[in-house]
């Protein structure tokens, strides 16, 4: 069995629906359909997503909410004119929309949600319906009917007992059409999965199913080793590990979410990458192990958008419980942090700054102040963290040396350094400014005489 994946683009027309149809017919082990919200349908398109966005939005300040209603239910009718479907499927859409608009609204957060979901939620529906009509038999699946998630106030993720409820699915005759990007705590409460939730729910239902393979449709032909759009025509990325993949993933490569990595990686489904506009281009496969290439870098990524709280006390290092207060005290304000790079009297905690507030940052210096007796305490903004990863970087001397070597050339200086103890990874803290030069400098060095 097959597990799909279409992602928003993909999604996005009746003509790019037909394409998924061709694409899940074209392969009968292909049983298990998850989809997100229509997407852009170009470049000044508006995401079903953001239209829903501003409904709820709307019906929380209680404006007039009929002409962005009706905007919601248009770009359906206009998919589903496109696809020949019968009126009726339209009804239900828009019956549902008013329905979850009359909703709680005591809970903002859980308001917008349920309406944000209804974009993955009724195109599943459409999709199922269009399949049906086409003699492919298929059945639109909810997540109400497994897909369970933990309460709030933690990020959502699966619970183990989701992956039992699902299992069942692998017995199919039918084509499943699931919606992506949410799920439902155990008392019906509907909760979304973070950004890229449909890949989520894909590699959930992948590894529930235990699928011999997960495919993630998207809008490109396969996973580049840099940018594409900073770096001149990269090398192409056939083959990729979990690990390798996972560090890419969070420091910018968009093309998968990386917490989505994690239930296919614990039972070792493989992932391949692959663009609806051209599904004959073999992707790129994401696997448990490959063989080595003689290559020690996969890839270079960079992401922007991280602070850093920086805190000196003399004989820090003698001071037992020092690290785990500084960390309580972000934990009290509900923020995460990426790395700590660490002295003897200094430590720094980088993390991503659109978790900081003005006054959560106030409160944060003023707490490591007075209650650890800090000598000095900062927080710093505006900072990328350029990530070098490699399965190949451990056996090969001198790397960090010629990375370190090529950041110098640009003018950058290097603010941080952190390589993880598996070393698959290096991560440099530059300042924002450099990010584009950096990621150019260190794809000459490790990539100029690589063939495409």
């Amino acid at each position: 069995m097959i597990v799909c994946k279409f992602g928003g683009t993909s999604v996005a027309s009746a003509e790019q629906i037909q394409k998924v149809a061709n694409i899940v017919k074209s392969n009968p082990a292909r049983k298990i359909v998850a989809v997100s919200a229509p997407g852009k349908r170009s470049s000044d398109d508006i995401k079903v997503t953001d239209l829903l966005i501003d409904l709820s939005n709307a019906a929380l300040n209680n404006d007039d909410i009929e002409e962005k209603l009706q905007k919601v239910v248009n770009r359906y009718q206009a998919i589903a004119d496109g696809l020949e479907l019968d009126y009726t499927i339209c009804d239900v859409i828009a019956e549902d929309l008013r329905e979850r608009l009359q909703g709680d609204k005591s809970n903002e957060e859980l308001f917008i949600d349920n309406l944000k979901a209804s974009g993955e939620d009724n195109n599943a529906k459409l999709i199922a319906a269009y399949f049906n009509s086409i003699e492919m038999p298929a059945r639109y699946v909810s997540p109400k009917e497994g897909l369970v998630v933990n309460d709030l106030p933690e990020r959502t993720f699966a619970l183990p007992e989701a992956y039992g409820n699902l299992a069942p699915l692998k017995d199919t005759k039918e084509i499943i059409v699931f919606p992506g990007f949410f799920g439902y705590t155990k008392a019906g409460i509907l909760r979304t999965f973070d950004r890229g939730g449909s890949d989520i729910t894909g590699s959930i239902l992948a590894a529930a199913v235990e699928a011999e393979l997960y495919e993630n449709f998207t809008d490109v032909d396969c996973v580049f080793s840099a940018n594409p759009k900073v770096v001149n025509d990269p090398v192409e990325i056939k083959e990729i590990t979990y690990r390798e993949m996972r560090e890419l993933s969070y420091a910018g490569f968009s093309v998968f979410h990386d917490e989505a990595l994690m239930p296919v990686y614990k039972i070792g489904v493989p992932v391949n990458i692959k663009n609806t506009n051209n599904p004959s281009a073999p992707g790129t496969r994401i696997v448990p192990y490959r063989p080595a290439t003689g290559r020690p870098v996969t890839g270079i990524s960079a992401d922007s958008g991280f602070s850093t709280l920086y805190v000196s006390k003399y004989l820090m290092n003698r001071e037992v419980g020092f690290g785990r207060k500084l960390l309580q005290i972000l934990e009290d304000e509900n923020i995460s942090y990426e790395h700590t790079p660490s002295g003897l009297d200094d430590i720094s905690v980088i993390m991503r700054s659109n978790q900081l507030t003005v006054e959560n940052e106030a409160r944060i210096l003023a707490r490591v102040k007075n209650e650890l007796y800090a000598d000095d305490v900062q927080m710093r903004h505006g900072f990328s963290m350029i990530v070098i990863v490699g399965e190949g970087m451990r056996n090969n001397t001198g790397l960090a040396a010629r990375a370190a070597t090529a950041i110098s050339k640009t003018g950058a200086n290097i603010e941080m350094i952190n390589q993880g103890s598996s070393e698959v990874s290096l991560v440099f803290g530059v300042l924002q400014e450099f990010e584009n030069r950096i990621l150019q400098a260190l794809y000459g060095e490790f990539f100029a005489h690589v063939q495409a």
